[in-house]
């Protein structure tokens, strides 16, 4: 864990670090979570709709593909 001293500003911004900002995910035009636990500040990227459905997306040739899907009708008694 690094430590790294930020600014803020007059009206309580606080100014983050490109290193931050890379690290965490935090992105210009994005949204964070701000959670205070046990007197510290704790900031989280919020995904957007589109970083969350990219952990779901799997990229197959059509051979993986196929050999998926007559597995699936295997279990399902649907092929040979």
């Amino acid at each position: 864990m690094s430590e790294i001293i930020l600014k803020v500003g007059k009206r309580g911004e606080i100014y983050t670090s490109k290193e931050i900002r890379m690290k965490t995910g935090i992105r210009e035009g994005g949204r964070v979570k701000a959670t205070v636990e046990d007197g510290k500040l704790i900031i989280e990227p919020i995904p957007t709709i589109e970083e969350r459905i990219q952990c779901f997306v799997v990229e197959l040739d059509p051979e993986e593909a196929e050999k998926l899907s007559e597995e699936a009708q295997k279990e399902e008694g649907i092929y040979g």
